[in-house]
């Protein structure tokens, strides 16, 4: 590795001393890199295009942005839409006309985090990017369909980076042994656990490297072992970006499982998000929402022994407290699934929306004083409890003259079954009272 690392600064940080400086040093992304795959065509067509990386952090989008420059031997420029406005976009614009007046250079404007620039400062780009002024290589750890305008997006290719699997991984912590002036190896149990803290992303795991490395060079260690790195290392969080990404898909991959009727995926992507970071009380109001949009009344219970889970974290707090959460999202799992409620609700509001305010029938208004009693309200009501089966057959409780909905259709799972059953009953009671009138 010394030709990638003539004389390095140890001063500069590890990352930076084993960023790749060619194509070919990169680690991961093969289904972006690998022969026939879209960038390594884009290199080897001699023209470059603006595009967006997207991906989460420590993958590779800086280092694919300034490698893109020295393929097409194009000045590269870099804003950070963190700490840059419409001065910095200004001066980068100026920037690159001058490279093009002074010898013709292309340039690559590369914009880190270009989620952050609001609607107008992204909007700065298009005119010079539609002239050819510049290429426009902009990295987001958001998803670009909600982040980036769809005029930029329109003038970009969308490239998706993946976080780094083991075996890159492996590779990436070999350099960094090999850029050490000692013949330190390191524990197979070892690697396996710094790889596990550094959950794909490639920076975070150099960084760790190099803790691990001053450690051992302290105690004079000629092998990294387990103990050695659970000692220097603080485990960090895996991935979970509140309001992100990973945030939503978590979610979203905790409720489908659920709904899936799995609970050993609902289990573990539960804890995804507790170890990640997520508020327990947060995870819990899903549960809540599950129970009743997943579940309904094919398992009344489901409801009050979620709400009876978010109860008891209040009251316990973690870690004891996530016990009751995942007692839940294991019910839920299991219990028998029914949307009728979901669905029965979504169409009186559908309904309620377009609909005109249609009066309350007069036989079911309250009539709690003389006049209203002479207006007729309440008149010819049945009360429900006088009849003999409980029930006013043939009674109209819709406004007058509106078609009866048929919103709730219960299925054949759990509770629901009975209820399907004991309201086909109520109907054909309906049907023959209305067949007597």
């Amino acid at each position: 590795m010394s030709d990638l690392f003539h004389q390095p600064d140890v001063s500069v940080p590890l990352a930076e001393r084993l960023r790749p400086r060619s194509i070919d040093e990169v680690v991961g992304q093969t289904h972006l890199l690998a022969a026939g795959k879209p960038l390594q065509l884009a290199f080897a067509s001699g023209k470059p295009h603006s595009m967006i990386l997207w991906g989460p952090p420590g993958v590779g989008k800086t280092t694919l942005a300034r490698l893109t420059a020295q393929a097409f031997n194009a000045e590269f420029i870099a804003i950070s839409a963190v700490l840059s406005g419409v001065k910095e976009i200004r001066e980068a614009v100026q920037r690159a006309e001058l490279t093009q007046q002074q010898g013709g250079r292309h340039t690559i404007l590369f914009v880190d985090e270009v989620h952050r620039f609001n609607k107008s400062q992204q909007d700065a780009f298009l005119p010079f990017v539609e002239r050819g002024l510049f290429t426009f290589i902009g990295a987001t750890t958001e998803n670009p369909s909600f982040e980036v305008n769809s005029a930029l997006l329109s003038r970009a290719s969308v490239y998706v980076l993946q976080p780094l699997a083991d075996a890159d991984m492996d590779v990436l912590i070999d350099r960094a042994l090999a850029t050490t002036d000692t013949a330190r190896s390191i524990a197979g149990a070892a690697r396996r656990l710094i790889t596990s803290y550094a959950d794909g992303d490639a920076r975070r795991l150099l960084n760790m490297m190099e803790q691990i490395e001053v450690a051992a060079a302290m105690v004079d260690a000629a092998v990294i072992e387990e103990a050695l790195v659970r000692s220097t290392l603080a485990q960090g969080l895996k991935r979970f970006d509140k309001g992100g990404d990973q945030f939503y898909e978590q979610i979203s991959a905790l409720h489908k499982s659920v709904r899936g009727s799995s609970p050993d995926a609902a289990l573990y992507w539960m804890c995804r998000m507790l170890d990640g970071g997520a508020d327990p009380l947060y995870v819990g109001r899903r549960l809540v929402r599950m129970a009743s949009e997943d579940i309904g009344l094919a398992d009344p219970r489901a409801l009050r022994l979620t709400l009876d889970a978010c109860e008891t974290y209040e009251r316990l707090g973690s870690p004891e407290g996530e016990l009751a959460l995942a007692q839940a999202v294991l019910y839920l799992a299991v219990a028998p699934k029914s949307n009728a409620a979901y669905k029965a609700y979504n169409a009186a509001r559908a309904l309620i929306r377009d609909d005109g305010t249609r009066p309350v029938p007069a036989h079911l208004r309250n009539a709690p004083t003389r006049l209203m009693k002479e207006l007729g309200y309440g008149r010819d009501y049945r009360y429900a409890h006088d009849e003999a089966t409980a029930y006013a057959a043939g009674e109209n409780y819709f406004p007058d003259g509106m078609q009866a909905p048929a919103f709730y259709q219960p299925t054949e799972h759990g509770l629901e079954a009975k209820i399907r059953a004991k309201l086909a009953e109520l109907h054909e009671l309906d049907r023959q009272a209305t067949r007597r009138k």
